[in-house]
């Protein structure tokens, strides 16, 4: 199966930098994050045997943003992603439905470019340039039911650990077959709690997904 999909994410963030040193939270809503992406990409690819398969899912979302306050005007660029791959076993006989386990890998590469221009001239300008990537052990599981000859729901939840402080991740999904694939829409929550040098990071992402599963 070939997925191209959307998700519509709400993006909450909780930075915390030493130099320049800087702290505060943030959320961008989706319908304020069109008015800003300059690009964004979602792909995700499964492959299926009689008991152990294989999946990969890749997003690739960039925003940027200029903002005026009264002490500093603020420009802010952010590249993300997010690539997962993991091999899953099915615990029963059935294709399609019950209990699967996962093993694999989640790798979250993030570059953000924070420019401060005081509105005081006597004041000296700053630029925060961070990029780093993060590659973790994923372990998970997820278990479908088959409501019907089409329907059917996925309750999917996960964890990383390695270069993150951790990572957590759960969606729950529905989908609907048709005669060369399937309709598939939910709601994801992904969160990430990230750690350079320089700064440390709580980055939530949450919202419903919608896609179409071509299937071979």
């Amino acid at each position: 199966m070939i997925e191209p999909y959307a998700w519509a994410a709400t993006i909450g963030t909780d930075l915390q930098t030493r130099s320049p040193p800087i702290e505060g939270e943030g959320e961008l809503r989706f319908p304020d994050i069109l008015d800003k992406l300059d690009g964004v990409f979602q792909l995700r690819v499964e492959g299926q045997g009689d008991r152990a398969g294989l999946f990969a899912d890749f997003t690739y979302m960039g925003i940027s943003s200029d903002r005026t306050g009264r002490v500093a005007e603020t420009s802010t660029d952010l590249d993300m992603r997010l690539f997962e791959a993991a091999s899953t076993w099915r615990t029963g006989s059935a294709r399609g439905q019950g209990l699967e386990l996962f093993a694999g890998v989640r790798h979250i590469d993030v570059d953000l470019k924070v420019g401060f221009d005081p509105v005081n001239p006597l004041l000296v300008g700053r630029v925060l340039d961070e990029g780093r990537s993060f590659t973790d052990l994923m372990l998970g599981a997820r278990y479908t039911w088959a409501l019907s000859d089409r329907w059917g729901l996925t309750l999917r939840g996960d964890g990383s650990l390695g270069d993150t402080e951790g990572t957590w991740n759960a969606g729950l999904t529905a989908h609907y077959r048709t005669g060369g694939g399937a309709w598939l829409f939910g709601y994801r929550h992904l969160q990430a709690d990230l750690e350079t040098d320089n700064a440390q990071a709580e980055v939530a992402m949450s919202g419903p997904t919608i896609g179409y599963g071509f299937r071979f």
